[in-house]
């Protein structure tokens, strides 16, 4: 496997199903998945394997104990973006590099200021005229990531 086009961070994930269906995005694309603990789950969860199916063989999963180590272990080389709906600037607005990194904060209360004052702070546009709060974070996941490869010309040769 060549080098990933991504680097798809979840930052202490809350719900299986949802960073199953990641990790499965991650086997599809090639974006190499970080999960930083606390995780909400066993990363032997019958559910998490269930969402992801058979393609945890075509992914590579990296744990980290904490987000300083997150950090460390990738460097500050590369452009991070974290999405949140606080943030002003739209995914549409950023511009993506190979390698860049994704970082999704947990599920319940997304990601806090601290973390989110490390990274380049993008949002998904979503409506303002209904009490809807924000996507799914499997479906933003893929929402931004898709974005990303797009931007980088992944997919266009069958990469």
């Amino acid at each position: 496997m060549s080098a990933a086009p991504l680097h798809v961070v979840l930052f202490e994930p809350e719900i299986p199903p949802n960073t199953g269906n990641i990790a499965r995005l991650c086997g599809c694309t090639g974006c190499q998945l970080h999960l930083v603990h606390p995780l909400g789950f066993s990363i032997d969860d019958r559910s998490l394997r269930r969402a992801g199916l058979d393609y945890w063989q075509y992914l590579s999963v990296v744990e980290h104990a904490d987000w300083a180590h997150v950090r460390d272990f990738l460097g500050c080389e590369r452009a991070w973006y974290g999405l949140s709906t606080k943030a002003e600037r739209s995914l549409w607005q950023a511009e993506f590099h190979r390698g860049d990194v994704l970082v999704m904060g947990p599920e319940t209360r997304g990601l806090p200021a601290e973390v989110l004052a490390d990274l380049h702070g993008i949002c998904i546009p979503q409506r303002s005229d209904a009490p809807v709060r924000s996507l799914n974070l499997s479906s933003a996941c893929a929402v931004a990531s898709y974005e990303a490869l797009r931007q980088i010309g992944w997919g266009q040769n069958k990469e």
